[in-house]
This record gives structure tokens, sequence and C-alpha cells, in this order.
């Protein structure tokens, strides 16, 4: 990141500085990462969900900017199935709906009328789909949740992953995504140690790849949200 970036960021911004851009209509959506903190097998930092869905959050703002900014990530997932790993933080589905709840307010007290939360963390999924019915009913906006992964197309991931599988957790695929977007996330030694081998597939230029591929996708969806053809019907309320 440099200072350039910082017009992409929420958080780098004076509140003068967001509140002129509002009020220029230049800003048109904004991208909420939500990810987790949790371990990634021997080899792969903590941080690698969050780290992974703010990386993809940023290039697509810079794609489409100046309509796009990123809020701060939200880097605790619900992780229940990984505590047993010490270091992993989780937090429970009910509070961390209702902390997505209020960011999302917050962006929509703010004007925002396209919203994309963006996911980097398989737990999270399930609870968010529960909900997202009412989140559209109590906001009344283009508000969606994907995962940063499923914008991936299946014939990129075939060319260029020898497993062929993903997300994965800390396999093939998010390991690639660490040696191409930030390799001093990556342990070797302990990659080649450890009793799961399929992360030794990975290749930064695999991951290179595959991030263009992705940010391309998630560009052209949220471009898709601004200008109406990417539309979320909300559901209906019963009398």
């Amino acid at each position: 990141m440099t200072a350039a970036d910082d017009r992409l960021l929420l958080g780098k911004h004076t509140r003068r500085e967001f509140r002129q851009r509002m009020a220029s209509g230049e800003l048109r959506a904004c991208i909420i990462p939500v990810a987790a903190t949790e371990q990634h097998l021997e080899h792969l930092a903590m941080e690698h969900d969050w780290r992974s869905c703010l990386h993809i959050a940023v290039e697509v703002a810079r794609r489409l900017q100046p309509s796009v900014v990123v809020a701060p990530a939200m880097n605790i997932g619900i992780s229940e199935h990984h505590m047993r790993h010490i270091g992993t933080l989780s937090a429970m589905p009910g509070s961390w709906l209702g902390v997505l709840h209020d960011t999302i307010r917050s962006m929509h007290h703010a004007g925002f009328r396209n919203i994309l939360v963006l996911n980097g963390h398989g737990g999270n999924v399930a609870p968010c789909q529960g909900m997202w019915g009412q989140f559209l009913q109590r906001f009344e906006c283009n508000v969606q949740f994907h995962s940063y992964w499923d914008f991936l197309p299946a014939d990129e991931a075939r060319r260029h992953l020898q497993t062929g599988r993903w997300p994965g957790h800390a396999q093939e695929f998010e390991t690639a995504f660490a040696l191409a977007a930030f390799p001093e996330n990556v342990r070797p030694d302990a990659m080649q140690d450890q009793e799961d081998r399929e992360p030794l597939a990975a290749t930064a230029q695999a991951g290179a790849a595959l991030i263009e591929a992705i940010v391309a996708a998630v560009a052209a969806h949220l471009a898709g949200m601004m200008d109406g053809s990417e539309v979320i019907d909300i559901p209906p309320f019963h009398p």
C-alpha cells in the first residue's frame, strides 16, 4: 500500500474528506471485508483469511476507483471448529452477525446503497446465508454477501491448481495466494515437515494468476451492482 492508496480505504479519510466525497457522488459503493484469524496448519500465518480478503477488496477498489471505498476488515470470524489450536480467535454467530449488521448500518447511514460484504472464511457463510433476507428487509438496499473464491472461474482454477481443489483450508489454493501476495506469511520449512503435503503443490505464479482472475470477476460484479445489472431482490414483507 502507498499513500496514493489511502483514498481506497475508509479509515484513511478524515471526516471532511469522506463527507466531501460522499456529497459529490463520487463514492457509489463500499466493500466490507469479513474473514477470520485462525490456525492455518503449520505453514501459514493465522491472519491469512482476513489478509487475503482485504487484498482482493483493495485491488477491486483500485480497479474501480474513484467509485469504491473499502471499510476496515472484520478480522475475527466464526471459527469454533478451530479452537483446539490455540491462538485461533472465534466469535459466536449472534455477536458476529450483530457487529456485521452494525457495520452495514453505518455504511447505509453514510449514504451507500451498494454494499458488498466480501467474505474470506468458510465458517461465516452459513450464518450469513441464514440471516441475509432479514438484512435486506432491514436496509432495503443492494447489500450482497459473497465469498471471494466463488468468483474464481472453474476453468482458471483447473488451469492453475494441480490438485483442482479450492478454496480448501491452508491447502494449495490458499498457499499459492499467500506466496503471490504476501510470501512472508509462508513458512517453507514447516510446509516440508507437516503431515499434510497438499500445500507443496502451490506456486507463486499460480497464486498471481488466480488472484488476477478473482479481482477481475469481483470488479465486474461490483460494477454491475453500481450500474443496476447486479441487483438482489428484497424478500417481500408478509401481511
